[in-house]
């Protein structure tokens, strides 16, 4: 089965190789200023479905896509990728000692079948100092990322602690795609790639 990933994230892509999956990698490249909303968990699905929908129509029906995105809810406010350092620094001012909401959506598609949810996760952020915050800006991670951090990188010392799903953090949850391709009538273990012994 052709699986298909319709996402630029390295982190996504490494973590379903971790998981015994070798998806293509086909980018959407959608323009995700289309997509709105108040609801941190409804625009992280809304973008998914159409990142994988956009993917699913270049390439054949049998194929297996999987669209995801990201979002963070923090005080009232959905943080996606920041706009630059200055805004990823006011960013990290304001999270260091709090908690935010990660929220992940999550699209699968085959044929004509779809489904779509979201997982969220609670990430607790430590209260680091204005020297790690311009330094960890200034390596350029937090600007590629929803949240303005990582979890699996360079920012994961500045994470206390999560609830939830770790993968989550990274922008793909094992455990819920795995209940997202069963619904498609895949078995995960079908998905793995693994040396014939």
């Amino acid at each position: 089965m052709r699986i298909v990933l319709a996402s630029a994230s390295p982190a996504r892509l490494a973590t379903l190789r971790s998981a015994g999956i070798e998806p293509e990698v086909i980018v959407s490249g959608v323009d995700e200023e289309r997509i709105t909303s108040t609801d941190a968990a409804n625009l992280a699905a809304a973008l998914a479905q159409l990142k994988c929908r956009t993917v699913a129509a270049q390439v054949e029906s049998d194929a297996l896509v999987i669209g995801c995105d990201s979002v963070l809810a923090f005080e009232g406010e959905i943080f996606g990728k920041p706009a630059g350092p200055v805004e990823a620094a006011g960013r990290w001012r304001r999270m260091r000692g709090h908690s935010g909401v990660l929220h992940s959506g999550h699209c699968v598609r085959r044929g004509d079948e779809e489904f779509v949810e979201t997982a969220s996760t609670i990430v607790h952020f430590a209260d680091i100092s204005d020297a790690e915050i311009d330094a960890y800006v200034a390596t350029g991670e937090p600007l590629q990322v929803a949240g303005a951090f990582t979890i699996d990188g360079l920012g994961g010392a500045f994470i206390t602690a999560i609830e939830g799903d770790h993968h989550n953090v990274v922008g793909i949850s094992l455990p819920l795609l795995r209940d997202l391709v069963g619904d498609l009538g895949i078995a995960w273990t079908d998905l793995w790639s693994l040396p014939k012994t």
